[in-house]
């Protein structure tokens, strides 16, 4: 077999993430659209996506500050549903924690759901790659998909108010989270966490603030690590 060279791990990468403009694309647009909506201007909402790159962070606090909320719960809001990224990051630091610190800076900037779930899936494929091939294959992952965010987020806050509400591009949201967590769920462990949070978020919609999420997100770990670590001593996991 042809040894693999850091090229392939670029092609690889580019050709990985390329499906997910479908689903980012319309999620940007939709957004552009509700931040100009909500009274900040083209270059702010640009900027919201530039500096966070979090679409479901960004649409809760910017929910939660149209709602009036203290900022300091909508910041804390937004934190909570990007609580992820901590785990993403842990998950990927035994395969590029020993990069230089520019590249680990710049790889926790471009951490977002799409090139956590490419990467971490490919490395488990690729055990034999370098440093070097893995760190081109994560940056590959984001061409396809963070250049899109930021035009795409400046087409709909430049479009603003005259997509028509019969086009709901709303769809964008469930679907892509649907896409990436889905074949993640491999696992007890995954199914527990998965169910309780899910059921926990419902059950207290009634929460102000959506201070739910943060609740259920909170019980949803704790289940999953509960559950992780009783089918380890069972012999169930490895």
């Amino acid at each position: 077999m042809r040894a693999t060279t850091p090229k392939s791990p670029l092609k690889q990468g580019i050709r990985d993430a390329a499906p997910f403009i479908l689903v980012v694309s319309p999620f940007a647009i939709v957004f552009g659209v509700v931040a100009t909506e909500s009274g900040l201007s083209i270059a702010e909402t640009l900027l919201f996506s530039v500096a966070v790159i979090a679409g479901a962070a960004q649409f809760t606090t910017l929910q939660l500050l149209n709602e009036n909320a203290p900022a300091v719960i909508a910041l804390l809001s937004g934190l909570a549903v990007n609580l992820r990224m901590a785990m993403y990051s842990a998950s990927l630091t035994p395969y590029l924690g020993a990069a230089p610190l520019w590249q680990r800076a710049l790889v926790a900037y471009l951490t977002v759901d799409q090139s956590y779930a490419c990467s971490v899936a490919a490395y488990e494929r690729n055990a034999s790659w370098t440093l070097k091939e893995r760190m081109t294959y994560f940056f590959a992952c984001c061409l396809p998909v963070i250049p899109m965010w930021y035009l795409m987020t400046l087409a709909g806050a430049l479009i603003g108010e005259s997509i028509p509400e019969s086009a709901a591009l709303d769809f964008a949201v469930p679907i892509t989270f649907l896409a990436l967590i889905a074949p993640m769920m491999r696992t007890p462990a995954h199914l527990a966490a998965a169910l309780v949070a899910s059921l926990a978020a419902l059950s207290l919609t009634w929460v102000p603030y959506n201070l739910g999420l943060m609740i259920a997100a909170t019980f949803g770990m704790i289940v999953g690590a509960q559950a992780e670590l009783i089918l380890k001593k069972r012999g169930m996991m490895t």
